[in-house]
């Protein structure tokens, strides 16, 4: 299981492939006709740049929401329990957010409702996860917290991850290969020692000092 990334120019790429290409499939199945509830029940999870937990509802609602017996019912009811809850209040210690469990979603920061977000992906065990930004607006201390789930999530339970993002440090510690694209065209491929180094990566991004020394001593520290 490979960890790959790409930069933040990944997305309007994507969408003009979309409207070129026949048809998209994962894991044998087609699945661009098919609407997101049904692939996030495929296995293909996802994150947003700008999270979208339900504000009103606590934290624990939002990570139980997704499975397909949940019903607005149960939240009238005051009757989110059982193995569903169990498992969400795992996922929430997973991420650190076991907490906030019962706190309205609106009351966390930026940073926390990511990992909150997080957390109600995971819950259907997806086989890939697309991260939209993961680092976006959060500080340093919930980043490396983000990037360590996202290493034992990799390592232990082989989960695949699709990571869009613009903050260099993270990608050349956690991604390989590194995927760049401008304007729509691919322009790199490699491991991030090289992607730092390649002139088109730095005329197009970086700028010619940039280099992130630790990813030059040693291989990222998610493989395959």
């Amino acid at each position: 299981t490979k960890m790959p990334s790409c930069r933040k120019r990944m997305a309007p790429a994507i969408s003009r492939a979309v409207s070129r290409m026949s048809a998209i499939s994962f894991s044998g199945t087609r699945i661009d006709r098919m609407p997101s509830w049904e692939r996030a029940h495929l296995g293909l999870g996802r994150t947003f740049q700008i999270t979208r937990l339900f504000r009103e509802m606590t934290v624990l609602e939002n990570v139980v929401a997704p499975l397909s017996q949940f019903s607005w019912g149960q939240l009238a009811a005051d009757a989110v329990a059982g193995h569903e809850a169990a498992r969400a209040l795992e996922l929430l210690a997973f991420v650190g957010m076991a907490q906030h469990a019962h706190v309205p979603a609106r009351s966390l920061s930026f940073g926390q409702q990511k990992l909150v977000e997080l957390a109600q992906v995971l819950m259907l065990e997806p086989k890939l996860i697309l991260l939209d930004e993961p680092a976006g607006g959060i500080n340093p201390t919930l980043i490396e917290r983000m990037a360590e789930r996202i290493r034992d999530l990799n390592r232990e339970l082989g989960t695949t991850f699709l990571i869009v993002e613009h903050n260099m440090p993270l990608v050349a510690e956690l991604c390989d290969p590194v995927i760049v694209l401008a304007r729509g065209r691919t322009i790199a491929e490699g491991p991030a020692a090289e992607i730092q180094r390649d002139p088109h990566v730095l005329d197009a991004y970086l700028g010619e000092g940039w280099v992130d020394e630790a990813a030059l001593d040693g291989e990222p520290e998610v493989r395959a």
